[in-house]
């Protein structure tokens, strides 16, 4: 039997598997780097790129909230102007009304009476004023009563004054409600 020896055979292809080895290795560890490093660019990328849309966002959410603010602030001066304009409708609706109860008041007033003081909380009107005698007082108040304009008279107080040797005079304090003739013919027919 012939003797070869093939060890500088088995050591040349162990050296050259070697290099292919240490070769596939290098380029992989290449390649697996520069996937790493556009994997790294490509998340960097997206992430700037939602970045740059959340302060987009922000920028346009502070925009809406400012357009927000002046919104709330025109519905309030809007409520305001409403609110006005329903007093001054309420009061331009009430001049003819107001001017009736006076008128009303004056057809009432008997001779020898006067008012001092004549002052309305809602429709509540309190009179303060000065009479001959007693018997006018009543007699103002049933006129007030019979009248359409006004109800519910109710007298509060009345004092004797003498302011002289010869005047004397009674001051009364009287409270009546106004009333529209409407709301009277009304409330009689719920009572019935």
């Amino acid at each position: 039997m012939a003797r070869i020896n093939l060890l500088p055979w088995r050591e040349q292809l162990r050296e050259e598997r070697k290099k292919e080895f240490l070769t596939v290795l290098v380029l992989i560890v290449l390649f697996a780097g520069a996937l790493i490093f556009l994997g790294d660019r490509v998340l960097s990328g997206r992430i700037d790129h939602q970045n740059a849309r959340n302060e987009f966002l922000q920028k346009e959410i502070q925009v809406l909230e400012a357009r927000i603010k002046e919104i709330e602030q025109l519905q309030a001066r809007r409520t305001q102007l409403l609110d006005r304009m329903k007093i001054i409708e309420d009061l331009q609706g009430n001049r003819p009304i107001i001017v009736r109860v006076f008128d009303e008041m004056a057809r009432s007033l008997p001779d020898g009476v006067y008012f001092t003081s004549v002052e309305m909380k809602g429709p509540t009107i309190n009179i303060k004023g000065g009479a001959e005698s007693n018997s006018r007082v009543s007699n103002l108040m049933r006129q007030m009563d019979a009248s359409e304009w006004l109800t519910a008279p109710n007298l509060t107080a009345v004092r004797a004054v003498t302011q002289g040797a010869v005047d004397q005079a009674n001051v009364f304090e009287l409270s009546v409600r106004q009333t529209e003739p409407g709301s009277r013919a009304a409330e009689g027919e719920q009572q019935q």
